[in-house]
This record gives C-alpha cells, structure tokens and sequence, in this order.
C-alpha cells in the first residue's frame, strides 16, 4: 500500500486525496460528486476532515463503472442511491411547501435536481407547482407565503448542487433584473443550468438599476453578454437595453414584460429556459 492510500485512522476512514488516488480521478470530482449528488461522507464541518469509508468507496466505484458505460454522474449517482424520484412528480413537494416544511421541499427539490437536472426539474416539477399555487389563489386561498418559500427553497437548493464553476468564465455572462423587477427567481435557474453545463455567470440579482449594468460591463474589455429579465410590462425598460448596446454587449431578453416591446434588430429574445442555455453556451 502506497503512502497515498493508507487511511488517515485504522477507523476513521480514508482522506479525499488517498480515495482519488485509488479510483484514478481527480480530487475536485470526488469533491463535486459529494457536494452535488451527496455521493460519499457527510458534508464538512468546520474544523473536521471529510473522511471516506470503505463502503464509500465501493459506491464510488460503481458510480464511476456506470459513468464509464455512458451514464451521466447524475443518473449514475441516482442509481448507486437508491431509486431515483419520479419525474414531475409534486403531490408530495407542495404538501410540504403548503406545511412550511422547508426541509423536506429542498430535499425533493435537490433529489429530483440530481436525478433529472435542473431543466427538467424546472419545467416538469416547479413550474407545474407554481401553477397549482397560482390556482389556489385565484381560489380565494391565501397562500403567497408558500409561494415565497417554495421559491426561497428552490434557489437555496441550486446553490448547493450547481454552485459557480471554478476559474474565469471564457466569455462574461451578465444575469441581471431590470430596474424595478424583482422575480429573479428565473435568472437562478438561467445561472444554474449554466454551471451545470460548466458555464459561470455574473448574476446581480433583482432590480438592477442601469448605471450598476454599464458599471458591470465597463469591468472587462471582453465581448460580454448580457440577459435582462423583465416579469412585467412596466419593468421592460428599453433605455437599460440602449444602455448595454451601446457599451458594446450582446444582449439578451427573457420574460413577459417584453412581449409587446419594440427592441433593437440585435437584441435576442428567449423562447425557453433550454434555448437562453442553448445560445449561451
């Protein structure tokens, strides 16, 4: 046995480098998979070693023989898991975002994120969701809380299974809200589905005034691209669009508001989450 495998205790278990070294892959992936598919030891804690066991490894191991067949890590992690969530299925997500129980949506949310990916689970899980919480609204019922914490949960979940690639993106992606809008929502899944594909992107988040955006783009020399959300009508400001031409960005459009606007030839309007992925990638 090399230096490089023997186990950091005779109980604890093995050290992220000495696992890597055994399978032949990268420390980073070891990493990736634990933090994205909860494939490995629990998470690290401050001040604590994340140590693997010899049944960790024998997961890995077949993850990895899955993945070599032509499976994705997350399908082949939703294997080695145990069965995988149904597709769209969200009886049981909106039962316990209507309890409040944040706990239990964000771990079908991350389930259902790690066996499908985040396009899927978007348009088949939380869209469906968001339209049977819109419904019960126009029921008389009041539950705008449960929509606010189903979408709390859904960003906080994308966080944690496709945080930002590391190192500089090739081409600058600028995620931002008109001044006004505040549904950023959109733009998080837009930036997850990027990392998911090993694409970073600056995100700025909700009501970004103009001047922050020129200021944004004025940080890089590079060709830079922009996508500007509008929710609403009165959100799709056309000066935040001038604005970013005329500093030399690509621009892209997504949401609503912007149906009924006149833009610039150059500017791109989205259809789809799949196809703002597809043209930014």
């Amino acid at each position: 046995m090399s230096a490089g495998t023997v186990p950091a205790s005779d109980t604890a278990g093995y050290t992220v480098r000495a696992v890597a070294d055994r399978l032949g892959i990268p420390t980073a992936t070891l990493r990736s998979w634990n933090r994205r598919y909860n494939i490995g030891p629990p998470q690290q804690r401050p001040g604590k070693h994340r140590l693997y066991t010899e049944a960790d490894i024998e997961v890995l191991g077949r993850m990895l023989a899955l993945i070599r067949a032509g499976a994705t890590p997350a399908g082949a992690a939703s294997v080695v898991r145990g069965a995988a969530p149904a597709i769209g299925d969200r009886a049981a997500l909106l039962i316990a975002a209507f309890a409040l129980d944040a706990t239990t949506v964000c771990d079908r949310l991350a389930a259902h994120v790690r066996a499908f990916g985040v396009v899927d689970t978007w348009d088949r899980l939380c869209r469906p969701a968001f339209a049977d919480i819109v419904e019960r609204q126009r029921g008389g019922e009041g539950c705008i809380d449960v929509e606010h914490l189903l979408s709390w949960c859904i960003t906080s979940v994308l966080h944690r299974t496709n945080p930002p690639p590391v190192g500089p993106a090739p081409r600058p992606v600028v995620l931002a809200c008109t001044s006004g809008e505040t549904h950023a929502l959109p733009l998080e899944v837009l930036r997850a589905t990027l990392a998911e594909r090993g694409i970073g992107a600056w995100m700025l988040g909700a009501d970004v005034p103009t001047t922050a955006l020129t200021d944004a783009l004025a940080r890089h020399d590079r060709s830079t691209c922009v996508v500007l959300w509008s929710q609403q009508e009165s959100t799709a400001l056309t000066s935040a669009v001038r604005a970013c031409v005329a500093a030399g960005a690509e621009v892209f459009v997504g949401g609503p508001g912007w149906d009924a606007v006149i833009l610039p030839d150059s500017v791109i309007r989205f259809d789809s989450l799949t196809d703002a992925a597809d043209r930014l990638s």
